[in-house]
């Protein structure tokens, strides 16, 4: 068994995994409209769903007022500047989670022995911004061909100014350009600030991601070669990129989010990070490490031929079924489930279907009442790090002996009855 000994996370409206619980017990929720500064409505909003490279959603859960304390981490302007927002934010959760768990700033850390597996799907929103630097030759002559009219002289002075105007948001590239763009060096900043040595890698499962770290880091524990894991999911990519991409799928609620509910029809996007830090659970008792929950069993499991993008019941029956045969418990005795809940009119029922067939798996007679809920709710759908989220929270729920109410559903999804 896998015990949690320490969290931590930079969500919407909550900065500790205390302010998240405090939000899902008042039922608080985190909308709010898109700034201008994440992204410009009046060129990409469009309430016509079939616009092209437009989006029809206009609510999102952002992290506010965040700054990365580069000084305390002694990280150079320069590195800083190149480097992505998730190299940071996933630096700074994943030391306030060793810190909780009693190892601030690596103290007492098995060094050669501590690994780090987070979560993430594209790096985030300034890498691919940033790109659009080098993209310029592409620009240029889109711009040169246009000025056809105009003298070999005028066309040069003019397209300098306008390379100079469109550089100049971006830094320019150097030696930690690369690397700062790279999904698969966040969890490396981690063990490089912390010296660790039972390596450091980036998984990506789409929307399972960080909870695919959390299983990684689980086995790892358990064959015996790491003696702590630092696991999570980090995602900022709130840009037209996913958005529109979500809104082209028909994913995005186009007015008010409900989960599980009868007019669930899309999530609005969320953004963030979490990290948990896990020990064996005899480790943990032995070093006196705080245990939050512990972590039982866990499964893994596609589709196969089914939709890439379409959940299919059979394919998260088997992902459950693995994982209780795994914790040897009866799914019929537990009392709460954290889903996945995307609200999607595809996703809540298919995710009802499949959690009651797993319930009613042992073949007895009526089953006790459990309660479902999902953090995107409060949150939003924080993709990379959404799985995380709920960890956090399910964490907080066993920690407090509360089983925390459901937001977002007002008119339970009619399969709800029947399940």
């Amino acid at each position: 068994m896998i015990a949690v000994v320490g969290l931590a996370c930079e969500l919407p409206d909550a900065s500790t995994p205390e302010q998240l619980w405090e939000n899902v017990l008042a039922r608080r929720r985190a909308f709010r409209r898109l700034p201008p500064e994440r992204l410009a409505l009046e060129d990409y909003f469009s309430a016509d769903r079939s616009a092209e490279d437009r989006l029809y959603a206009t609510e999102a859960a952002l992290v506010e007022g965040y700054e990365f304390d580069r000084v305390r981490f002694r990280v150079p302007g320069a590195a800083y500047r190149a480097a992505d927002l998730t190299h940071w934010l996933a630096l700074d959760v994943a030391c306030r989670a060793l810190a909780d768990a009693g190892f601030s700033g690596g103290d007492g850390l098995p060094r050669e022995t501590t690994g780090v597996v987070l979560g993430n799907t594209l790096t985030g929103e300034m890498s691919r911004a940033a790109l659009m630097r080098l993209r310029w030759p592409y620009v240029r002559r889109v711009v040169e061909s246009a000025l056809d009219g105009l003298g070999p002289a005028a066309r040069r002075e003019l397209l300098g100014r306008i390379e100079a105007t469109y550089k100049a948001p971006f830094e320019p590239v150097g030696d930690e350009s690369l690397a700062g763009a790279l999904s698969n060096t966040i969890a490396g900043r981690v063990c490089n600030h912390l010296d660790l040595g039972g390596g450091g890698y980036t998984v990506d499962g789409a929307c399972s991601a960080s909870l695919l770290a959390v299983a990684t880091a689980c086995q790892r524990l358990v064959a015996g070669e790491l003696d702590v894991a630092v696991a999570g999911g980090v995602d900022v990519s709130i840009d037209p990129f996913e958005l529109v991409g979500f809104a082209k799928t028909g994913a995005l609620a186009p007015e008010e989010m409900r989960v599980y509910d009868a007019r669930s029809q899309g999530f609005w996007p969320g953004e963030g990070c979490g990290c948990v830090v896990l020990m064996r659970l005899g480790d943990a008792r032995a070093a006196g490490a705080p245990i939050r929950a512990v972590i039982r069993g866990w499964g893994i499991s596609s589709d196969g031929s089914g939709g890439i993008t379409r959940p299919e019941a059979a394919g998260q029956l088997r992902a459950l079924r693995r994982a209780y045969a795994r914790a040897e418990t009866d799914p019929s005795s537990v009392a709460y489930f954290e889903g996945h809940g995307t609200g999607t009119a595809v996703g809540d029922p298919t995710e009802i279907r499949a959690l009651a067939a797993i319930r009613s798996s042992g073949g007895g007679g009526s089953l006790p009442p459990a309660v479902l809920g999902s953090v995107k709710a409060n949150i939003g759908h924080t993709k990379a790090a959404a799985g995380v989220a709920g960890l956090i929270k399910a964490t907080m729920a066993v920690a407090r002996g509360v089983v925390p109410p459901t937001t977002g559903c007002d008119d339970p999804h009619p399969v709800l009855r029947e399940a």
